[in-house]
């Protein structure tokens, strides 16, 4: 995640220096052997620097000299690395190649030894993108087609739909190339978000040839007809969706660009499919939907809008009572910056809860210093080894001598601390990677470094890079969400020619969204931060297509009929329809969450799910209330309403 902070952040900037500087990298994997003598831990540590692309091997003897009795040496620094017969060996996993790697360390170490650490994670996340969306498709497809079956009356339909949202989505995975990489979450997430959420185009196209099919036409002229008819929902749908993505590229963290420019271009293809490939298809293959054709399955719904309309004040009251606090709540909530935990059921879980019960917790800091004064050195490695919840610091003057000139002895042994231009310390701390302790733990250093040294010293690890994305992600949230609901605002403007409609349907999804991540507050639970800036985005670009599918059928029914007969009957006709869109778009989100170990794939997945349900809930509920009850002001400020008027 780390790569796609801003070239110009500050940890980008030091990592930079410390690669130009520095041959080692930073510890970014941790190994804990069970049982193990001083002398049998030498050896594996001498084996693990024998694998290829792993370096800066650190133990016990890198820290005190172990061939005096340990119990003279420091107590503190003895447990950090050796304790109860467990030995902690900390080292840097080359990265590009941590799959590779992580998997001859599991080989050397077994299965009685643990394992854990940033490299491993990306590791896990990198095997697990490809097998797990497998796995979520598998799983996905077989509920899409059952939801399918039964909203259509033919079972080849279900077929064509998947088919032509399928090739789009094969496609767009395929034109990845050009960009030379995806992220594992745009890998894992956007297939499926892209099939969920312009299945919606298939469906109204088909679902109108059919209508036209059913009066009489002959399916060519049926087909024409049907994509005039259906042309300005699948548009106004596409668009609302297309400029919310184009809302993420906006962003500096630059998962967000990454995750929008692949859902732009799936949203652009699916289109494409559904306006091009699927008439050709379907009129091609249109005599297997008469020969698969079967009675409705499910009943019409009747009497639901009369039934939603006797709700209308209890439910705006709960709504308009709901809103403010969800706003402020999800405001308020916790935020996870890097990946998160990694659950319990998994090696690499396990593993890193059995290194913590052992050893603590435990995240390295770098610290890069300009070289030339070891008395300096000394006394900032002095304040730094003071600070609260640091156990140690390795640096030259603490580890070699203060007296003795690094020009003096050999590059072998001054390499890691020495280069030409920077002194470099490594500080062991006991806080987590993030969080308020180990977020105030990175400003103390970076202080007393720059008391120091001011703006020539750097700091990096993996706390540095997780406080960069917080103060970069914290910016991108205001820019992207507003540019979300502009684009969205400008697309219903335009579709409904209308003041008034715009801001209701923005009202009724946003208030799902803001419900949606106000859950996390009030269950006192910490949210992965990308899962929130993605889905306050794709829940509203996504889920505002009920609104506009219903807002759509009302106005017109409105001319013809008084505002509450108008309702019911819009209702009656459209919540089928948008049943099956939320329900799918509902099993995509739930499937994530239920398939994924990435935490931030499952946290995305759970949002998802949740915020499909509770936009339908609004838009069902919550949407023909505030229509009805506004109604006198939706006319006025809609241009050319033509709004049926009672006779008085």
């Amino acid at each position: 995640m780390s790569d796609y902070l801003p070239e110009d952040s500050p940890s980008s900037i030091a990592m930079d220096t410390m690669e130009q500087e520095f041959d080692a990298g930073i510890e970014n994997a941790r190994v804990m052997l069970e049982d193990v003598s001083v002398q049998e831990a030498l050896i594996y540590k001498e084996q693990l620097e024998e694998i290829d692309g792993i370096s800066e091997v650190t133990w016990l003897d890198d820290a005190v000299d172990i061939k005096t009795p340990l119990e003279l040496a420091d107590h503190d620094t003895v447990e950090t690395y050796y304790k109860d017969n467990h030995a902690l060996i900390s080292l840097h996993i080359r990265e590009g190649d941590e799959v590779a790697i992580t998997e001859a360390i599991y080989d050397l170490i077994g299965e009685e030894n643990a394992l854990a650490g940033e490299a491993v994670d990306t590791a896990n996340s990198q095997q697990m993108a490809g097998s797990e969306s497998a796995y979520a498709a598998l799983l996905l497809v077989p509920i899409i087609i059952i939801i399918l079956i039964l909203s259509t009356n033919s079972w080849m339909e279900p077929v064509f739909f998947l088919t032509a949202i399928g090739v789009s989505v094969l496609i767009n995975l395929g034109t990845n190339i050009f960009l030379g990489e995806v992220s594992f979450v745009t890998q894992s997430v956007a297939p499926i978000l892209q099939l969920a959420v312009s299945l919606d185009y298939a469906i109204f196209l088909l679902h109108s040839f059919s209508d036209f099919r059913n009066r009489g036409e002959d399916p060519v002229p049926a087909m024409k007809l049907a994509i005039k008819q259906s042309f300005p929902a699948i548009a106004a749908s596409a668009s609302t969706t297309f400029f919310g993505f184009i809302a993420l590229t906006f962003m500096n963290f630059e998962i967000g660009s990454d995750l929008g420019i692949n859902l732009v271009k799936g949203i652009v293809l699916s289109f494409v499919s559904v306006m091009i490939f699927l008439p050709a298809l379907t009129l091609t293959f249109y005599k297997w939907i008469d020969k698969t054709s079967h009675k409705p399955i499910i009943p019409a719904f009747k009497g639901v809008g009369r039934r939603v309309l006797k709700l209308r004040i209890p439910v705006m009251v709960l709504v308009l009572l709901l809103i403010v606090p969800a706003f402020l709540a999800q405001s308020n909530t916790n935020f996870i910056y890097g990946t998160g935990e990694q659950p319990d059921n998994t090696r690499i879980g396990q593993d890193a809860t059995a290194i913590e019960d052992t050893f603590g917790k435990s995240t390295a800091v770098v610290v890069l210093v300009p070289t030339g004064d070891l008395a300096k050195e000394e006394e900032l490695t002095q304040e730094l080894e003071d600070l609260n919840h640091v156990t140690s610091v390795l640096s030259y003057v603490n580890t070699v001598s203060p007296v003795i000139p690094p020009e003096y002895l050999e590059e072998s042994e001054v390499e890691s601390f020495y280069s030409d231009n920077y002194a470099r310390m490594i500080i062991n701390t006991e806080t987590e990677s993030e969080g308020e302790e180990a977020f105030s733990l990175i400003g103390q250093i970076e202080t007393i470094t720059e008391n120091y040294y001011g703006e020539e010293a750097y700091t990096l690890g993996e706390s540095v890079t997780l406080y960069d994305m917080k103060t970069t992600v914290e910016r991108d949230n205001v820019v992207v969400n507003l540019l979300t609901v502009i684009a969205i605002a400008i697309v219903l403007l335009v579709t409904f020619r209308s003041i008034s409609f715009p801001i209701v349907l923005l009202l009724t999804i946003q208030a799902a969204v803001w419900i949606n991540l106000a859950v996390p507050y009030f269950m006192d639970t910490a949210l992965v931060y990308v899962g929130y800036l993605i889905i306050s985005t794709v829940q509203l670009a996504a889920t505002v297509d009920y609104a506009i599918l219903l807002t759509e059928a009302y106005k017109e029914n409105r001319k013809e009929l008084p505002a509450l007969k108008a309702i019911k009957k819009t209702i009656d006709e459209k919540v089928f329809s948008i049943v099956i869109s939320a329900s799918i778009l509902s099993s995509v989100g739930f499937i994530l969450w239920f398939t994924s170990t990435n935490p931030i794939v499952s946290s995305i997945g759970l949002l998802l799910g949740r915020g499909a349900l509770l936009a339908f809930i609004m838009v069902l509920f919550f949407l023909p209330a505030i229509l009805v009850v506004f109604d006198k002001v939706m006319d006025k400020t809609t241009w050319k309403a033509n709004f049926f008027k009672e006779k008085g």
